[in-house]
């Protein structure tokens, strides 16, 4: 039974306490983005995506994601852990030593979930294009999802990859960029301006949509409409208008809140913020 509105709100708000606590604990990481994608990464794994938590690393006859912009990923292990990948528990070591849970994601570990490296970004595409191939020769009809960061499309690999897509119609793949206009060292349009990204990507040859990624409905609606567009002929990509730092108030809205972790202070004062749905995994912090 797919999982209802209301159901994946209450899966992101815990999303977003793990992501809270993952960062807190490890005095490191990316909360900003995470918290920002926390909606888009429930509604996929919980509603959209047909995968299989036992993990399959050549992904044939189940539905593959691919995470570009890799420093989010807190958010992205929450998922898993949540959809039954490997225990909850387990989040408790991100970006510990000889943890499976690196800062960007990674392989070597054969942590379940991830199938390629991913952090150097403006590589996920290319990764994401190439399996989508591959699901074509093998005659395989599920899909490729892949998500990149809006601060990401300044990399030129991204537009070599797209033009390859669009001539080559990879129409079974669905990519959507995190649009929350910020990257770490200030707003987009401050470091190099994206212009008007809609018609970028139309000149490229793209079907292009848009999506509110902090509205849930919105989230489900444009993906399952995005699935509806498969097969005729044109790569699909999804603008997703996000709010950096979601969920928390004083970190939404700002780049500063990209690659630095809460203090004890604001842990709290964050996760006073967020409801714990589905039970915290257990944590040396005596205010968790």
């Amino acid at each position: 039974m797919p999982k209802s509105i209301s159901e994946l709100e209450a899966i992101a708000s815990q999303v977003r306490r793990d992501i809270v606590r993952q960062t807190h604990f490890a005095a490191s990481g990316h909360p900003g983005g995470s918290l920002g994608c926390a909606d888009f990464f429930t509604a996929l794994y919980f509603r959209v995506l047909r995968h299989d938590p036992s993990f399959n690393m050549s992904a044939k006859g189940e539905d593959v994601f691919f995470l570009s912009n890799g420093h989010i990923s807190p958010v992205w292990y929450s998922v898993l852990a949540r959809s039954g990948y490997f225990n909850v528990e387990e989040l408790a070591t991100f970006r510990k030593i000889d943890s499976r849970l690196q800062g960007h994601p990674a392989t070597h570990e054969n942590l379940p979930g991830v199938r390629v490296a991913s952090g150097s970004l403006g590589q996920g595409l290319s990764v994401a294009i190439g399996v989508a191939l591959s699901k074509k020769l093998e005659n395989d009809d599920h899909l490729v999802y892949a998500l990149t960061g809006d601060g990401e499309l300044q990399e030129g690999q991204i537009w070599e990859a797209a033009m390859f897509a669009a001539h080559y119609k990879v129409d079974n793949m669905i990519v959507t960029v995190d649009w929350n206009g910020q990257q770490i060292d200030g707003a987009n349009d401050d470091v190099i301006t994206l212009g008007d990204l809609e018609a970028k990507w139309v000149s490229f040859g793209w079907d292009v949509m848009h999506m509110d990624g902090n509205n849930m409905q919105d989230v489900v609606e444009s993906l399952e409409a995005a699935k509806n567009k498969i097969g005729k002929g044109k790569p699909i990509v999804i603008l997703m208008k996000t709010e950096m730092g979601y969920g928390v108030d004083f970190m939404t809205g700002t780049h500063k809140w990209h690659g630095v972790a809460p203090n004890e202070e604001q842990t709290k004062d964050a996760l006073s913020q967020l409801e714990e749905t589905l039970g915290d995994y257990p944590y040396p912090f005596a205010g968790q």
